[in-house]
């Protein structure tokens, strides 16, 4: 008998524009040390399966039908008091965003022990006791310090380890573990992933994780279940599914993945979006964006075939009474999902637009009544870079390496502490107001959160002209309305979309409405800060094409700061990798990614998830997190962690050794 078996699961929620069938009809099963991956874009209903079998839906939500067997017993079939008892005890839940999940005003170490009281005989000592020997289970350096420390004095990484301490406290059979890598650094989320694997071998568990990416999916699961539009539409085991998707939904996702051999071309995108679910379909619900639908997938809902052993589809290209007209179809469904596209070079790099020399940005460490600097937080320390037309410069690292705040100071949003930004020749660092602001229109930035950098109050249309009357770049009311009009449509938009607020957007969306505004004083200079950070595969891809086809007619030049790895195989044409506030390696993407040379962006590449079918691939796992950039380690700042370590790290930092070309490290080894 499984562990959880889940049966036609109907879960509905009520809403202004209708009832929204978050869940409709969903079965499958987890079994003993399994763990069963649910996959698909936002709005497809997967949090919200989560939520139903740990039954703590929303106000407005309820479960209208199905059963949800734990260990032979129905969970709906329980009061509110006996499900207290299997939260946590029977079945425990890792939520996706642990900064909000956290009690703020509770240590670390009091919400451990809430869980052991609530849930084993522990009381007191014990308790603590047991929490202490949870925390260092977890991997959290210095445990008996850290069990008195509040939310807030952990980074993303611990945070999200605590999470799972307390999800493990109750000692479950069962963990829901939904997105818990999704805001970290590709580090620590190998670090969390290769925890959560060896607590689920050590204790024999049952996992639900719930993920878009393929990567992980690919890492953890045994099994894989694709969500769409509330339902499953394929169940698979990992080898099979990843060898062989079948559903056209499934296709489109794996297509969509930036790769390598796609650098020449153009990824494939899912056009629309997830229908709404407070539509009553007649027929195949993703019948709308599938490029391979005929009259009887609008006409009838599809049942569940079987395509081979263990692998079920919901299509009816797989149905055998329709072999004559699905088998048509289904031909170029056969198509490998990793199809290779033709090369192109790269620009050649001419003389470069921007030069940035030993850049420097600290910020003054203020304490006592007086507010007198204790200290410098050194957040940039010595960055120097090189970026031409029509090329991109990928700068990569971790959350709080200072990417983002280098970024910031090449453009003057930040006046940098010391070193030379050169636009054009141009030093930036000495200009007065009056010029600066003469080249702003040059030199623009697209901010990760598009919600938080759009003004709500405001409409698109004005959102887009509010720079070009700022800067006087196009002269008239009737010139500005012509180019905000075309910038719409350049960007996948409308024209017609310009009268609307952000909140009527989605995430992709409200991201193509950044770039047009930063496009609207035609910039040749564009910082891109984590611009797909948050979107899910299919919408990162149409932000992708459409950023390369921006650059390829326009010309533009790229600082692209990520930590998407993917990202920048795909996009870019150099690397800069960063670590605590330094340039520690540079080269060309193909110097950097087939021959790293660096241990840092040795062990940051093979934390990138990857499509490993087999799931053997090899991680280097880094020792605890990224030093405070207030006091940084003395000699090589990455010494601390590094898996090749020699007694001169700890003494002096590395000088820059040139490699051939641009390439150059910074490291002993190599010296």
């Amino acid at each position: 008998m499984s562990l959880l078996r889940v049966e036609g699961l109907r879960t509905c929620l009520l809403s202004a524009a209708g009832i929204v069938r978050a869940v409709d009809d969903v079965s499958f099963d987890v079994e003993a040390g399994e763990t069963f991956a649910l996959l698909g874009e936002s709005g497809c209903g997967k949090s919200m399966t989560a939520l139903s079998l740990m039954r703590l839906l929303p106000d407005a939500g309820s479960i209208v039908g199905g059963q949800v067997l734990l260990d032979g017993r129905d969970l709906l079939a329980l009061s509110e008091a006996e499900m207290r008892d299997v939260r946590g005890r029977e079945m425990a839940m890792i939520f996706q965003e642990p900064a909000t999940s956290l009690n703020p005003v509770l240590s670390v170490g009091r919400q451990i022990v809430e869980v052991l009281e609530r849930h084993t005989p522990m009381q007191g000592t014990a308790a603590r006791r047991r929490a202490l020997e949870l925390v260092d289970a977890v991997g959290i350096p210095d445990p008996a310090r850290r069990l008195d420390e509040f939310p807030f004095q952990l980074s993303g990484g611990m945070k999200q380890r605590v999470m799972i301490a307390m999800a493990l406290a109750g000692d479950p059979r069962l963990l829901i573990a939904d997105e818990p890598t999704t805001a970290l650094d590709v580090t620590i989320q190998a670090q969390v992933l290769g925890l959560l694997g060896q607590l689920q071998r050590d204790r024999n568990m049952g996992m639900l994780l719930i993920s878009h990416d393929l990567g992980i999916v690919s890492q953890l699961a045994q099994r894989v279940g694709v969500m769409y539009a509330g339902e499953l539409v394929e169940v698979a085991a990992r080898g099979a599914f990843f060898a062989s998707p079948k559903h056209p939904y499934t296709h489109k996702l794996f297509a969509a993945l930036p790769r390598p051999e796609r650098r020449g071309g153009t990824l494939e995108t899912i056009p629309g979006s997830v229908p709404p679910l407070t539509t009553i379909f007649s027929g195949c619900r993703f019948a709308e964006r599938c490029p391979r639908a005929w009259a009887r997938c609008r006409e009838e809902v599809p049942a569940w075939h079987v395509a081979s052993d263990g692998h079920a589809v919901r299509c009816h290209l797989y149905d055998p009474e329709q072999a004559g007209e699905s088998g048509r179809h289904r031909a170029a469904a056969s198509v490998a999902p990793f199809s290779t596209d033709t090369g192109a070079t790269s620009p050649p790099a001419g003389a470069p637009l921007l030069e940035v020399a030993d850049l420097k940005m600290h910020f003054p460490i203020r304490k006592g009544v007086f507010q007198r600097v204790a200290g410098q937080v050194k957040a940039v320390d010595g960055v120097s870079l090189r970026l031409t037309l029509g090329r991109t410069l990928a700068l990569v690292g971790e959350s709080g390496c200072g990417k983002t705040t280098a970024g910031k100071a090449i453009l003057q949003l930040l006046r940098p502490t010391g070193g030379s930004v050169r636009f054009e020749g141009e030093e930036l660092t000495a200009l007065p107001p009056a010029r600066l602001r003469a080249l702003r229109a040059d030199m623009q930035i697209v901010f990760q959160d598009p919600y938080g950098s759009l003004d709500p109050r405001m409409r698109v249309g004005d959102i887009i002209e509010e720079g070009m009357a700022a800067l006087d770049t196009a002269s008239g009311r009737a010139a500005r309305d012509r180019r905000i009009d075309e910038l719409l449509e350049r960007v996948g938009l409308s024209a017609g979309m310009r009268g609307r607020y952000p909140h009527e957007f989605s995430g992709g969306q409200r991201q193509r409405i950044a770039i047009a505004r930063a496009l609207a004083v035609a910039p040749r200079l564009l910082v891109c800060d984590e611009p797909t950070s948050a979107l899910d595969v299919s919408v990162q891809a149409q932000i992708l094409n459409l950023l390369k086809e921006l650059q390829a007619s326009l010309g533009l030049a790229y600082l692209f700061i990520t930590h998407n790895i993917a990202v920048v195989e795909y996009l870019a044409h150099e690397i800069a990798v960063m670590y605590l506030g330094r340039i520690v390696e540079r080269g060309t993407v193909e110097e950097i990614l087939q021959d790293p040379k660096h241990p840092y962006t040795e062990a940051l590449l093979s934390a990138v998830p990857r499509l490993d079918a087999e799931g053997q691939r090899p991680v280097i796992v880094l020792k605890g997190d990224m030093p405070s950039p207030a006091n940084p380690p003395a000699g090589c700042h990455f010494h601390p962690r590094c898996p090749r370590v020699m007694p001169q790290c700890a003494r002096a930092y590395p000088a820059e050794t040139l490699l051939g070309g641009a390439r150059s490290v910074r490291c002993f080894l190599y010296e």
